[in-house]
């Protein structure tokens, strides 16, 4: 698989930041995709570690449909922006402004990545891709993978997990949820060779039904199509 590819697939839960960010550091202004730097924080709401993966679970178990802008900076610094698509469970769409060429689809069983300029695509299976906690009709994040920190202080409600049956190896993920809301806001991933990628998602819809046909795979799109087993 490429750098690209990989980036992508990775990078759409994305699929987590740069080289040269940090973890935990502040979120994305989504207008400048520069930093947000620390101001007067609203008092930190009272709650566990246990209580915010449980806020956080609520929010991703009751949320079937999802659209969002996004902001994405893969591991070289490169900043792409789109659109996010989520029907639950299993399916999804991150398409990419130009003049990023690149398409990801997941119909329920497979993720392709697509090379529009190549008209290629290469098809992984959903269970390979760091994508539970979009995709799966059930999370717990307790349960279904390795819980390594979960805290809550003004500005964000931080989770951060270990998930050992992506493709390559074991992958480390970050989420970050308003800390009133618990709407998904950022996540960073690892790869297995240390890639981070980031996502930071604005102007949410969490209502409105998308289009079937988004999330359809084209299997006519040869040669080059990529089964990873």
């Amino acid at each position: 698989m490429t750098f690209t590819r990989r980036a992508l697939i990775l990078g759409a839960a994305a699929l987590g930041a740069s080289q040269g960010f940090a973890e935990d550091a502040d979120p994305l202004d989504l207008q400048s995709g520069k930093r947000v730097k620390p101001g007067k924080e609203k008092p930190a709401p009272n709650l566990s570690s246990d209580e915010v993966v449980e806020k956080a679970n609520e929010f991703l178990n009751s949320t079937r449909f999802m659209s969002a802008d996004f902001v994405q900076i893969g591991p070289d610094g490169k900043r792409t922006e789109g659109l996010l698509v989520v029907q639950r469970p299993g399916k999804m769409l991150f398409r990419y402004k130009p003049p990023a060429k690149m398409e990801i689809v997941a119909d329920g069983r497979s993720v392709a990545v697509r090379d529009q300029k190549l008209g290629t695509q290469d098809l992984y299976l959903i269970a390979q891709t760091p994508l539970k906690f979009l995709l799966s009709d059930h999370i717990d994040l307790a349960k279904d993978t390795k819980l390594k920190r979960a805290e809550i202080d003004g500005r964000a409600a931080t989770i951060e997990i270990e998930d050992k049956a992506t493709l390559g190896g074991k992958s480390d993920i970050t989420l970050v949820f308003d800390p009133e809301t618990f709407e998904l806001k950022q996540w960073t991933v690892i790869d297995p060779q240390g890639f981070r990628t980031l996502v930071s998602l604005f102007a949410l819809d969490l209502v409105t039904k998308p289009d079937p046909q988004w999330f359809a795979i084209d299997d006519r799109m040869q040669p080059n199509v990529k089964t990873v087993r």
